[in-house]
């Protein structure tokens, strides 16, 4: 269970990112969170694993009270939490095997990274992860040789490989054209769904968050406009959530059709 009880984020200078929050998702949902650059997508899903601070108001998360946590208990918060970057965040040097391997960096001794001797469990917990996002062939290619759709499949299977039981995703799509945005989709969907794992998913496209969502959350300059089930959303939910009717910009299916 994850529960914002009247949370704010304000950052310096006084920009307002996130305001008197009440929130609850529940274990093994699949969630996408929407909204226009600057509505507080991000911050709302780097204050759950403690990137982002509170300024004021509760969070917690798995029943950790994430505002007082201290050193030791933010890193066990963020042993349990996946994350994937829209940039991929990989590194371009070395393997997809040792990117994913990254992952268990919360669960492995410091010594045994450092040297990049990992124990075989450890390499068959990365291997299945690139198995279940269909890449466990380009295992000992360097992440450099990779396109935009593999390389986030790669930044899945590193956040699968940490045995989480939150993945939030922030605007992982956002550089991939449209058929490779619906592919990385249906794994997280698919993830969320077979292993039970709560997921989190900002997007900007609506009508990408409908066609995968099981619940989506709006925001507007850091405030919940609407949550309900992806099904309800339509035009109507858009003009309150962006403030304005749809343009071709706001939709994948337009976007592809240009």
């Amino acid at each position: 269970m994850i529960r914002f009880d009247k949370a704010s984020v304000t950052y310096p200078g006084g920009v307002v990112a996130m305001k008197d929050l009440d929130l609850e998702i529940g274990d093994g949902e699949f969630v996408v969170i929407v909204g226009l650059s600057g509505a507080g997508k991000s911050t709302l899903i780097r204050a759950i694993n403690g990137l982002v601070p509170l300024t004021s108001g509760g969070l917690d998360v798995n029943g950790h009270d994430v505002p007082n946590l201290s050193a030791k208990g933010r890193r066990q918060l963020r042993a349990e939490v996946g994350m994937i970057f829209q940039g991929f965040n990989l590194v371009d040097r070395t393997t997809v095997l040792n990117n994913v391997l990254m992952g268990r960096l919360p669960r492995v001794p410091l010594w045994r990274t450092l040297i990049g001797k990992y124990p075989d469990e450890d390499i068959q917990i990365a291997a299945k992860a690139l198995d279940r996002v269909e890449i466990l062939d380009r295992a000992y290619v360097r992440a450099t040789n990779l396109s935009g759709g593999q390389r986030q499949r790669v930044g899945i299977a590193r956040a699968l490989a940490q045995e989480p039981k939150i993945v939030l995703a922030d605007e992982p799509v956002a550089s991939l054209d449209p058929p490779t945005s619906h592919v990385v989709m249906k794994y997280l969907q698919q993830i969320s769904r077979d292993l039970g794992i709560t997921t989190i998913v900002n997007l900007h496209f609506l009508d990408l968050a409908t066609a995968y969502a099981d619940r989506i959350i709006g925001l507007r300059n850091g405030e919940l406009v609407f949550d309900g089930p992806g099904s309800e959303a339509d035009e109507h939910t858009f003009r309150d959530i962006y403030g304005r009717s749809l343009t071709a910009d706001d939709t994948m299916a337009k976007q592809a059709a240009l």
